[in-house]
């Protein structure tokens, strides 16, 4: 049991510098591109989705934030709000990338995403037809709610993201060793593979949580060959940060918010068990 520890203790601290590194260049891209990102979008509804996916593959905190608030403002559309959802990486690219993994998975993994998120919001705005309501005032929900970001302090927020999202791989990683020394590798991966079918559905589920959490035991579960690529994209589909938590404080439309946890939740199932069959 101690090794076990000793071994999730030592992983974690040799991620820590890749994860850095990884934050630090992200933040200053982060600050560069997020006005940009919004008024490109105010004036592109039409392309919503395209851009939506596309920018929402970025895996920083603020554009699944920032997309909530704009849905509700009423300057994006339910499609593009969706595209970002499902195309939004959150942590699963910076830990991947610490831990080395190839370029062509990432781009696979990202890529596809994109892909689902592009293709599910076009379709969501050729039959989904929203309610005009008044314009809320759009605020910085990142900035002042979960990263507490500053321009002058990017420095400090890397720290930050490195020491949270460092926590949980610490909390992943010993969980993981420990599952495995009282339950058995083969046990888990029972568990976690194709002859359940109810994995897709407790990963879509556990996508849902809105936090990084989420998305960094995913990863760890895949990077330990314990679940499949198919239950792994259930689970980072549905994986948003706080854009649907946000969504629901925003949006008044309550019936609105529920479409899109229920729409979001549904494509993760489905395209996991599709992937895991045709794959």
């Amino acid at each position: 049991m101690i090794e076990c520890l000793l071994d999730g203790l030592k992983d974690t601290l040799v991620l820590l510098p890749y994860l850095f590194i990884t934050f630090l260049v992200l933040e200053l891209l982060e600050h560069k591109l997020n006005s940009k990102s919004e008024k490109i979008l105010r004036n592109n509804k039409k392309f919503g989705p395209i851009l939506g996916g596309l920018l929402g593959a970025l895996p920083q905190c603020g554009f699944s934030a920032m997309a909530s608030n704009l849905f509700s403002s009423r300057v994006i559309t339910i499609g593009t709000l969706v595209a970002i959802f499902l195309s939004t990486s959150d942590e699963m690219l910076p830990i991947m990338l610490s831990e080395k993994v190839s370029a062509t998975v990432l781009f696979r993994i990202v890529g596809f995403k994109v892909l689902i998120g592009i293709t599910v919001g076009f379709v969501l705005d050729i039959f989904y037809r929203r309610k005009k309501d008044k314009n809320y005032t759009i605020s910085d929900v990142c900035e002042h709610d979960h990263c507490h970001c500053d321009n002058d302090r990017v420095l400090l927020s890397s720290i930050i993201h490195t020491l949270k999202i460092g926590f949980f791989v610490l909390v992943a990683n010993l969980l993981i060793n420990v599952i495995i020394y009282y339950v058995g590798e083969d046990s888990l991966k029972n568990l976690f593979t194709n002859n359940n079918i109810f994995t897709y559905f407790i990963a879509s589920l556990l996508g849902l949580i809105p936090n990084c959490a989420s998305s960094v035991i995913m990863t760890e579960l895949y990077l330990a060959n314990l679940i499949s690529i198919g239950t792994l994209l259930a689970g980072l589909l549905t994986g948003s940060g706080l854009g649907i938590l946000l969504l629901f404080k925003t949006n008044k439309d309550l019936k609105e918010n529920i479409s899109v946890l229920s729409i979001i939740y549904i494509v993760g199932v489905i395209v996991g068990i599709l992937v895991d069959i045709v794959i």
